[in-house]
């Protein structure tokens, strides 16, 4: 590249590299916590751009986007000013997995983000180019644009989404491109290898946009919303959501499709060889699918609206690498759409990304003081898992600078915590996708308490403001005056109770019991038994559910709590990030290697790390109680 001539154009504190959904809340984080922050992106008309699926939420999804929002993050409250329709998803299951997943206008969505940005005090918002970060003695010192523009700060995010050398996959075509047409960022890629980084090439899909006029909708089921709206924010918890919501439509592919994707495979990039990239596992092309599932006869498509001004449809669980000719042929053999017309093709994009075990917990670099990732840099996929990433990586920027204390989220405390935890200690080899099977203490980590979990922690960092902090502490009051209130309730063994007990298929009951007790019963739920209790509070829905919750998995909270205090034992036991673990007797060759490499800061991460086994954190735990009573005899002494 030809030299530019550089010249200082402004001091920050922080500096946020991309406004996707990682990049907007880590900067909103950290000029909300006081810090003069600048967010700078290629494309102003690129903020929060839904590029692939235009909705938020969804399974495991949903639990991240409610956790963004008890801390204070902007997703959550964005989502409920553009969302079209809404749906809780597993409603038949138990509560751990309810999630709620709502489409959105993605138009609508980017306006009012870029408005949020616009009018954050302590935060500039830039376009332009970053194409190098500077450092001293590894420590961030700036940034550096394709102008020459040089920015001085104390921090820097990286949230580059798929744009770092990014390269769009259709067929045969292929060529350098961000997503939705835009341009790539190529040397800011080439600056990250010049300085050791070790990028790897990851691939995310998506389908093509076709026109609505052109699909047959009397041939596809109806997705209607919910009748009552949830919002995804706790602030816009009881508000009238009164909109007319649209629709989506569910349909399927064919045998005849299949036949002509297994006829051209040899075109598809994917499997010609031409793509290094690694896909996500559980967001597959049709053409995985096809191969993966050759049983199948037929697979779920689903036609989703992309905004109220807009024509476009998404075709969900149709994305395609094949060339644009086959996509016309085959998309046509899809019921409802014999006759479709496209707006935009499918394509595949494949991007650079770091390893994210160079990092710590709180996403900065282990070895590069103040330099920060967030979002598919780091190799996960998903507006959510982005969104949460930014919201944990400007926080800890503004703390890092405030000489504060960091700020981390365990396994047992949020799907945050476990997100972050397996991206920087588990090694993923494809784009990580967050999923309730992920959370082992899902039980109570569920979206409904959310607030009771984050919110004071929020507080304290000075992301959630008085009032909304108080409003959790009042719910918080309320449900456990509720609970309590309900225990003493007692319902006699009258006819009239039983009679009503035997309507509802419940055993009559012989001796009184307290409407604590009776709603325990699988058949029976708290606002069935509305009619015994006349004197019952109103109460908001959300509080109704989380006390139901609460008395039916009474017994499994308690089990998961008691196993969550044995995790923080191991969580405790902190692990000295200088420690060379070569010099430990009794580790196995592979431990030795793995926890010199990822340096976990505690016995519990070392517990996860791949290819570290169980007599391996057993040698640790002797390690470091041998040490315990080393430093306490020469204190001793």
């Amino acid at each position: 590249m030809k030299e530019i001539k550089t010249f200082i154009a402004g001091d920050y504190d922080v500096i946020v590299v991309g406004a996707g959904h990682a990049g907007i809340e880590a900067a909103l984080a950290s000029a909300r916590m006081g810090l003069n922050t600048m967010i700078m992106t290629m494309n102003l008309d690129s903020i929060a751009a839904l590029s692939c699926n235009p909705n938020i939420g969804g399974t495991g999804k949903g639990h991240l986007v409610r956790e963004i929002d008890a801390l204070g993050g902007e997703m959550a409250l964005n989502i409920d000013r553009s969302f079209i329709q809404s749906r809780m998803l597993n409603t038949s299951k138990g509560p751990a997995v309810h999630s709620l997943r709502v489409q959105a206008d993605k138009k609508k969505y980017h306006i009012e983000m870029k408005k949020v940005l616009e009018n954050e005090p302590n935060l500039t918002l830039r376009q332009g180019e970053i194409i190098d970060v500077l450092l001293e003695n590894d420590e961030v010192k700036g940034v550096l644009t394709r102008t020459g523009a040089v920015y001085n700060c104390k921090a820097v995010v990286l949230a580059t989404g798929t744009y770092l050398r990014g390269r769009v996959f259709i067929g045969e075509v292929n060529y350098e491109s961000g997503p939705d047409g835009m341009f790539p960022s190529i040397l800011l890629s080439d600056a990250l290898k010049e300085k050791g980084f070790k990028l790897r090439r990851l691939k995310t899909g998506t389908p093509a946009r076709v026109h609505r006029d052109s699909i047959d909708f009397s041939k596809m089921e109806i997705q209607p919303g919910d009748e009552e709206v949830i919002p995804f924010s706790f602030l816009n918890m009881g508000k009238d959501f009164n909109i007319k919501q649209e629709p989506c439509y569910l349909t399927y592919t064919t045998e005849k499709m299949h036949e002509i994707i297994r006829k051209n495979l040899h075109r598809s990039p994917m499997y010609s060889g031409e793509i290094d990239g690694v896909g996500p596992r559980y967001c597959p092309s049709i053409e995985d699918k096809i191969v993966r599932f050759a049983d199948k006869p037929k697979h779920q498509v689903f036609i989703e609206p992309e905004g109220l001004d807009t024509k476009e449809m998404y075709v969900q669980g149709v994305s395609s690498t094949l060339p644009e000719e086959v996509q016309l042929e085959m998309y046509k053999e899809i019921i409802g759409l014999e006759n479709v017309k496209f707006m935009r093709s499918a394509y595949a994009i494949e991007y650079d990304a770091i390893d994210a075990t160079i990092l710590k917990r709180t996403l900065e670099h282990k070895e590069i003081k103040n330099l920060f990732f967030a979002g598919q840099i780091n190799g996960s996929s998903g507006y959510e898992e982005a969104a949460a990433q930014g919201l944990i990586a400007g926080i800890n920027a503004a703390l890092n600078i405030k000489g504060e204390e960091p700020f981390i989220l365990d396994r047992s405390e949020a799907y945050i915590g476990v997100l972050i935890d397996d991206l920087v200690t588990k090694e993923t080899k494809e784009p990580y996708r967050m999923m309730t099977s992920r959370a082992e203490y899902r039980l109570t980590l569920r979206q409904d308490n959310a607030d009771l979990r984050l919110t004071e922690k929020g507080y304290k960092i000075g992301l959630v403001s008085e009032e909304r902090y108080r409003r959790t502490l009042e719910k918080k009051e309320a449900i456990e005056k509720e609970l309590e209130r309900l225990k003493k309730v007692q319902i006699n063994p009258t006819k009239e109770n039983n009679d009503f007990l035997e309507n509802l298929n419940s055993t009559p009951i012989k001796s009184p019991m307290s409407l604590y007790d009776l709603i325990k019963r699988p058949e029976l739920g708290y606002d069935m038994l509305q009619v015994l209790d006349p004197n019952r509070p109103e109460l908001l829905r959300e509080i109704r559910l989380q006390v139901e919750t609460e008395i039916k998995y009474e017994g499994y909270i308690k089990k998961q709590m008691m196993q969550i205090e044995q995790f923080k034992k191991l969580e405790n036991k902190k692990l000295d990030p200088d420690l060379d673990y070569n010099e430990i007797k009794g580790l196995s060759n592979e431990a030795k290697q793995k926890l010199n490499d990822i340096k976990p800061d505690s016995v519990g991460q070392a517990s996860r790390i791949s290819g570290v086994s169980p007599s391996d954190i057993n040698v640790l735990l002797i390690y470091l109680e041998l040490k315990r009573r080393e430093e306490r005899k020469e204190v001793n002494e």
